[in-house]
């Protein structure tokens, strides 16, 4: 009886350290390069190497901030990101839904107004 509690005890213990180890991983990092655009009705990135156009959340906060320091007069100025996020599908309703995928941005990594012509025909 005893030998058959120290084998459940064991196993237990063996269930609990491997379910503590199997911690769930993010997936990895996707950088997006493009031109992004900001205006009060559309915010946009066109993908430099695919030519898609996403509409754009900015969950990083920095995204729109970092736009609005460059002190553009109009709205809409495209410049040059690269952004670290992910891609999902677009709402259905709503500013975003002519888009077929958002571009989730979780982190701004550059932003300038200098657009590279090489990359971003």
């Amino acid at each position: 009886m005893r030998q058959r509690f120290s084998s459940y005890l064991i196993l237990i213990l063996i269930t609990v350290i491997v379910a503590c180890n199997n911690h769930p991983q993010k997936p990895p990092a996707i950088i997006f390069k493009g031109v992004y655009s900001f205006g009060p009705e559309v915010k946009s990135f066109k993908d430099c190497d695919s030519g898609q156009e996403f509409w754009v959340t900015d969950s990083s906060k920095q995204l729109e901030l970092k736009y609005s320091q460059l002190n553009f007069e109009k709205p809409y100025v495209p410049v040059y990101v690269e952004v670290e996020g992910d891609k999902i599908h677009s709402d259905k309703e709503g500013l975003g839904s002519e888009f077929d995928s958002t571009l989730v941005v979780r982190k701004l990594i550059k932003i300038t107004k200098e657009i590279p012509q090489d990359m971003c025909n």
